[in-house]
């Protein structure tokens, strides 16, 4: 029997500042992939995320919408919660990074690092509205693009082009509108310089099997050369500072965010009575997955293992960084504002989270950017899971004259084929290949309806009693095994079949109906889609 391993699995922290739609979705799906099939396999799982509830644009949109900023990131992160709720994410623990204990342990872990020399003060130029009486950061300035001569915020144009400080200069405060002067404002600094040699070798010791977009965008910070990062801001929402002369000041959310893969593990294993260094200490976890979109791989690939190493504390790397790219809608951006949106509750109604699920992981932007339209995800459900999958069970549980499916001998040529099957797919989801895997399991599919045409049980029933009840039961267990290879991907499904069947339980292993099966009256699986 193998080792149970101990596999910690962080989910990106979506912005509680607007809703979750399907892009976001197709760069967070494959960390639920990876934790059912984990959980299979008999290993030991922590499955974490949370909403992201501090910085600017929060701060912002309450000042606009004149209420506190806690109202404002509740209210997204329940909306977080209920979206994952419908795709059956399996989360141990969905948190917020305004939580009590979140800030309590994120101020211990920037203790330790700050008593470790890797937090520093310094003084640097800053932008100062005399009116609002504060000084500004980026996102609280708008000023007019150079390059394209639009107006934007101080954090980069929608053009592409980033700022410089001498171009915010001649913006103005995104509150009152006023001008804005230059002071001098203190910062506490993480030394993110520090660990350019270490990052390197981090890489080189994990490039052979992480996506190539993770390995590129690596490479190319570090090609720049790490810079040292302010932890601190001029903003009263966010995590107080715990050292003295920053009353003012809250800390910076790019670095209170990624720890909580390690503050959200914390918390889980201790209201759980498991170890929490078991999933977190180099020495005892075995796997932890990132999993995240393109445009956060700099914070999983090299911030938060540098903010490890200041710790100083063996604490386990990444050693999966599952890095998604973008989804488009309808061939373009997804976006509210021009109209090119579909709330995900609305794409599940039409057809199910089960075939969402799968369109996303079988279809979805993986190595390269994809589309989603409603045309292309009625196609997938109709010809790949209607036809196939529903189609094999209804024909198999639902056969004209049958009462019961009597225990019989397994055909060894499907249970050796079976058998291969498990192994093929497993073996690509631990590559966090998984589209690869979603076209293994359609495969399976498709040998499943084979055996069942070219053995024609509509003709054995009249003629061939024996060999119809043995073909007949070879399909009965293959739809068992389903119920198994399914759940990664199509977890409803899979619990469906196995109370039809009555199953005992999930396995990632080879599964046989060891009695008689009762059938009784049972709903089609799927309904087809009409766009």
């Amino acid at each position: 029997m193998s080792k149970k391993r101990n596999v910690l699995i962080g989910g990106a922290w979506p912005y509680a500042n607007s809703t979750l739609h399907v892009g976001h979705l197709s760069g967070l799906l494959p960390g639920d992939a990876l934790a059912r099939y984990h959980r299979l396999k008999g290993d030991n799982v922590v499955y974490v995320s949370g909403s992201d509830c501090h910085g600017t644009p929060i701060t912002l949109r309450a000042v606009k919408e004149k209420v506190s900023p806690k109202v404002i990131s509740d209210k997204f992160h329940e909306g977080f919660v209920e979206t994952f709720n419908l795709l059956n994410f399996s989360y141990n623990l969905y948190t917020q990074t305004s939580t009590d204990f979140h800030e309590k342990e994120v101020q211990e872990l920037l203790k330790k690092m700050y008593d470790n020399g890797y937090i520093y003060e310094k003084e640097d130029n800053a932008l100062y509205c005399e009116h609002c009486q504060k000084f500004v950061e980026d996102r609280e300035i708008i000023y007019t693009c150079k390059k394209c001569g639009k107006t934007a915020k101080g954090d980069g144009c929608d053009c592409g082009e980033v700022p410089t400080f001498e171009d915010l200069k001649e913006g103005k405060c995104a509150v009152c509108n006023n001008k804005l002067i230059v002071g001098k404002d203190k910062n506490l600094y993480f030394k993110l310089s520090a660990f350019q040699s270490k990052i390197e070798d981090y890489l080189k010791e994990h490039e052979s099997h992480w996506r190539v977009n993770a390995i590129n965008e690596t490479k190319k910070y570090l090609k720049m050369g790490l810079i040292d990062r302010a932890i601190t801001r001029n903003l009263d929402w966010g995590i107080k500072v715990p050292f003295e002369g920053y009353d003012n000041k809250r800390i910076y959310v790019w670095i209170e965010a990624v720890l909580g893969y390690v503050t959200a593990c914390k918390r889980y294993c201790l209201e759980n009575n498991l170890n929490y260094n078991d999933y977190l200490k180099e020495n005892s976890c075995d796997i932890c997955y990132m999993v995240h979109g393109k445009d956060n791989i700099n914070f999983h690939t090299i911030i938060f293992p540098a903010l490890l190493m200041a710790l100083n504390e063996n604490y386990k790397l990444p050693s999966e960084i599952v890095s998604s790219e973008y989804l488009t809608l309808n061939g373009d951006k997804i976006s509210k504002s021009t109209g090119n949106y579909e709330e995900t509750v609305d794409i599940v109604s039409k057809g199910s989270s089960d075939t969402l699920r799968f369109f996303i992981l079988g279809y979805g932007p993986e190595k390269k950017d994809s589309d989603f339209s409603m045309k292309l995800y009625a196609t997938v459900h109709n010809n790949e899971i209607v036809n196939k999958l529903g189609n094999f069970v209804n024909r198999t549980l639902k056969f004209k004259g049958l009462s019961e499916i009597k225990k019989d001998i397994m055909d060894v040529d499907v249970k050796k084929i079976v058998l291969e099957y498990y192994e093929k797919i497993g073996a690509k989801i631990e590559e966090y290949e998984f589209k690869e895997a979603c076209h293994l399991v359609l495969l399976l599919l498709e040998y499943a309806n084979k055996y069942y045409d070219d053995s024609k049980p509509w003709v054995l029933f009249k003629e061939n009693i024996s060999e119809f009840n043995k073909v007949i039961y070879t399909c009965l267990n293959i739809i068992a095994n389903l119920a198994n290879i399914l759940n990664p991907f199509m977890p409803e499904t899979s619990l469906k079949i196995k109370d039809i069947l009555d199953l005992d339980s999930l396995s990632w292993n080879y599964t046989e109906i060891e009695k008689d099966l009762k059938l009784k009256e049972i709903e089609p699986l799927f309904t087809r889609m009409n766009v």
